[in-house]
Protein backbone atom coordinates (compact mmCIF):
# COMPACT_ATOMS: atom_id res chain seq x y z
CA UNK A 1 0.00 0.00 0.00
CA UNK A 2 1.70 3.73 -0.58
CA UNK A 3 2.00 6.33 1.81
CA UNK A 4 1.69 9.90 1.65
CA UNK A 5 5.41 10.27 2.47
CA UNK A 6 6.20 7.29 -0.93
CA UNK A 7 3.60 8.87 -3.09
CA UNK A 8 5.17 12.50 -2.62
CA UNK A 9 8.61 11.10 -3.00
CA UNK A 10 7.68 9.65 -6.17
CA UNK A 11 5.64 12.37 -7.19
CA UNK A 12 9.09 14.61 -6.86
CA UNK A 13 10.99 12.38 -8.92
CA UNK A 14 8.66 13.45 -11.76
CA UNK A 15 10.16 16.42 -14.51
CA UNK A 16 8.52 19.63 -13.67
CA UNK A 17 6.22 19.67 -16.19
CA UNK A 18 4.74 16.09 -15.99
CA UNK A 19 4.53 17.26 -12.15
CA UNK A 20 2.56 20.24 -13.32
CA UNK A 21 0.12 18.14 -15.62
CA UNK A 22 -0.32 15.81 -12.78
CA UNK A 23 -1.46 18.52 -10.66
CA UNK A 24 -3.98 20.03 -13.15
CA UNK A 25 -5.49 16.44 -13.57
CA UNK A 26 -6.10 15.91 -9.69
CA UNK A 27 -7.64 19.19 -9.07
CA UNK A 28 -9.84 18.64 -12.19
CA UNK A 29 -10.99 15.20 -10.74
CA UNK A 30 -11.20 16.33 -7.06
CA UNK A 31 -13.72 19.23 -8.60
CA UNK A 32 -16.05 16.25 -10.31
CA UNK A 33 -15.94 14.00 -6.98
CA UNK A 34 -16.90 17.11 -5.07
CA UNK A 35 -19.88 17.99 -7.93
CA UNK A 36 -20.71 14.50 -7.81
CA UNK A 37 -20.54 14.58 -4.21
CA UNK A 38 -23.22 17.76 -3.78
CA UNK A 39 -25.43 16.25 -6.59
CA UNK A 40 -26.05 13.07 -4.42
CA UNK A 41 -26.63 15.11 -1.34
CA UNK A 42 -29.24 17.50 -3.65
CA UNK A 43 -31.06 14.11 -4.61
CA UNK A 44 -31.29 12.95 -1.57
CA UNK A 45 -32.71 15.92 0.01
CA UNK A 46 -35.16 16.43 -2.47
CA UNK A 47 -36.11 12.90 -1.89
CA UNK A 48 -36.70 13.53 1.56
CA UNK A 49 -38.91 16.85 1.79
CA UNK A 50 -41.00 15.01 -0.96
CA UNK A 51 -41.63 12.01 1.18
CA UNK A 52 -42.36 14.74 3.89
CA UNK A 53 -39.94 15.05 6.02
CA UNK A 54 -39.08 18.78 6.05
CA UNK A 55 -41.01 21.67 5.71
CA UNK A 56 -40.89 24.59 3.52
CA UNK A 57 -39.77 27.58 6.31
CA UNK A 58 -38.66 31.36 5.67
CA UNK A 59 -35.11 32.23 5.49
CA UNK A 60 -35.39 34.38 8.80
CA UNK A 61 -36.56 30.64 10.69
CA UNK A 62 -33.62 28.86 9.29
CA UNK A 63 -31.51 31.40 10.04
CA UNK A 64 -32.62 31.38 13.45
CA UNK A 65 -32.23 27.21 13.91
CA UNK A 66 -28.70 27.83 12.45
CA UNK A 67 -27.93 30.43 14.93
CA UNK A 68 -29.16 27.99 17.42
CA UNK A 69 -26.53 25.39 17.04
Amino acid sequence: MATVDSTLSDFMKLDYNTREMLLDIMKKRQIEARRNQMAKEARKSVKEYRAGKYTPQTAAAIIDTLKNL
